[in-house]
């Protein structure tokens, strides 16, 4: 299949592109209140070992108490006979996909990481398996998530994910074999988005992985795309006419964009100059938002799979890197 043909900016353009998003006044009031009302509830971590029958790498199912005090399941996995303290990996999971097999994503345990998988909640059944629902009502809205209660903040899906990964993260630094001051925070398209947020959201990350972000500068990627899941607030406002306002108001509070601005671990991005699904301009419009010191690789001729394995190449260099530096 063709790739698509590069629409976006140019490069140089994108070396100085900023992004118009802004931060609503009580944008850091907001998600206080947020992060303090899910600390009323417990973690509550339970562990079950899963047999797999691998023997470098052992497997939990670990079931921890997320936003609202709401069961989210996650995988961890260890390398066989780890007694740490070890670097960690928290990642998060692309749109519509869960936290999936037990036997696949082997890669970060493998190189002796624990690695923590959140589940998505709502959300695993488009292309991988995922095993935690949503538990809130929901106006009406389009099919998928991004538009589930978007006329307010306080009852939109990504308050409750982004709480969900907050909290995985605090998962991962009680796990005995785990170093609390080496953990990291991965993910790519809607895993990269949740990871800018996670970003923006803790001072104790060691390091930020955001291949081909999702949920970056909403204003400019509803005018530049017209593919999913983006098109799923066209399809909303084309129904909810007169209703603009209310979402993108909505929706700053959970633009990548406004959480990089708070972010001061060492991250590394990915682009794809030809990706129609986020559209390598929103991603520089984080990117360039970011606090802290940041890296870019750049894919000049791929689309919404970046750099593929050698994206995960790259990131196990920059993560053993600044992990090893803590």
């Amino acid at each position: 299949m063709r790739a698509p043909v590069l629409t976006d900016l140019a490069p140089e353009q994108l070396a100085t592109y900023r992004s118009a998003q802004s931060a609503p006044a009580d944008f850091d009031d907001f998600w206080a209140a947020t992060l303090a009302d899910a600390g009323t509830h417990d973690l509550d971590v339970r562990l079950q070992e899963v047999p797999t029958g691998l023997t470098t790498i052992t497997t939990y199912d670990v079931t921890f108490r997320g936003f609202g005090g709401q069961d989210v399941r996650a995988w961890l996995r260890l390398p066989v006979g780890a007694t740490g303290p070890l670097p960690a990996v928290v990642q998060y999971v692309g749109y519509g996909g869960g936290r999936g097999h037990a036997l696949e994503n082997l890669l970060w345990a493998s190189a002796g990481f624990a690695h923590l998988q959140m589940d998505t909640r709502g959300q695993g059944s488009g292309w991988s398996l995922g095993a935690t629902p949503d538990d809130a009502p929901s106006p009406p809205q389009v099919p998928g998530v991004l538009t589930r209660g978007i006329l307010e903040p306080a009852g939109y899906y990504y308050r409750r994910l982004f709480t969900d990964a907050v909290r995985a993260v605090d998962v991962a630094r009680g796990v005995p074999e785990v170093d609390a001051d080496r953990v990291a925070v991965l993910g790519g398209s809607q895993g990269g988005g949740i990871s800018l947020a996670v970003a923006g959201l803790r001072s104790d990350l060691a390091g930020v992985v955001a291949f081909v972000p999702f949920l970056c500068d909403f204003p400019r990627a509803v005018r530049v795309t017209d593919a999913y899941p983006y098109r799923e607030i066209i399809d909303y406002l084309k129904v909810h006419r007169g209703r603009q306002e209310q979402v993108f108001r909505t929706l700053a509070y959970f633009d990548g964009v406004n959480f990089a601005a708070r972010a001061a671990a060492p991250a590394l991005f990915s682009a794809a100059l030809r990706d129609p699904v986020c559209p390598p301009s929103t991603v520089y419009g984080a990117f360039h938002a970011y606090a802290g010191p940041t890296e870019m690789a750049v894919w000049e001729y791929n689309g919404h799979e970046g750099g593929g394995i050698l994206d995960e190449e790259r990131a196990l260099g920059f993560l053993r890197a600044v992990l090893a530096g803590r």
